[in-house]
């Protein structure tokens, strides 16, 4: 086993940093209206009772178990609970018995698109319920990989979920 090189290694790591830096960066500056819009219409649709239903599959499943508990279980002090519900794999079945109107549906699928997924999110928003596709294309508010490295694509869907959380609190603080 060759002896690791202490300064490669971080001259390495800084620059992936930067590089992740520069993706983040990029997709936010383009997303940031759109997500302002989709957080304006969730906290309009969490105040008429809407809830947020979250699925995935593969791997992109504990992304919605995450973004659930993100809404359930607030992590900073004061702010609202709101309601989430992770539906687990089988998220086309249940999504039809659960779902309202004023729900808000987030379908999770990495590295692409996922036909169930797909097909949820389609069937969700002809019922009126609000819908995100990450990634995908049948939802209100759909999203491909920000980046070919689905490490870097997860993070910067995990960092928009939390953004989400973030400014849907922004909007119930300042009420129009």
């Amino acid at each position: 086993m060759r002896p690791v090189d202490t300064d490669t290694l971080a001259t390495r790591s800084r620059n992936e940093l930067l590089q992740r830096n520069e993706v983040f960066e990029s997709f936010f500056k383009a997303e940031a209206p759109r997500l302002a819009e989709a957080c304006r219409e969730m906290s309009r649709r969490f105040l008429a009772g809407g809830r947020l239903l979250a699925f995935g599959n593969g791997s992109a499943a504990t992304d919605a178990q995450h973004v659930s508990v993100e809404f359930v279980h607030p992590v900073i002090v004061g702010k609202r609970a709101l309601p989430a519900l992770d539906l687990g794999p089988a998220f086309e079945a249940r999504l039809p018995v659960v779902l309202k109107p004023q729900d808000m549906v987030m379908g999770f699928a990495f590295p692409q698109s996922d036909p169930a997924v797909e097909r949820a999110l389609a069937a969700a928003n002809e019922r009126g319920a609000l819908t995100f596709a990450l990634t995908g294309e049948a939802g209100d508010y759909s999203f491909g990989l920000p980046h070919d490295d689905p490490f870097v694509a997860q993070e910067v869907f995990e960092v928009l979920y939390h953004m989400l959380w973030e400014t849907v609190h922004v909007y119930f603080e300042h009420r129009e």
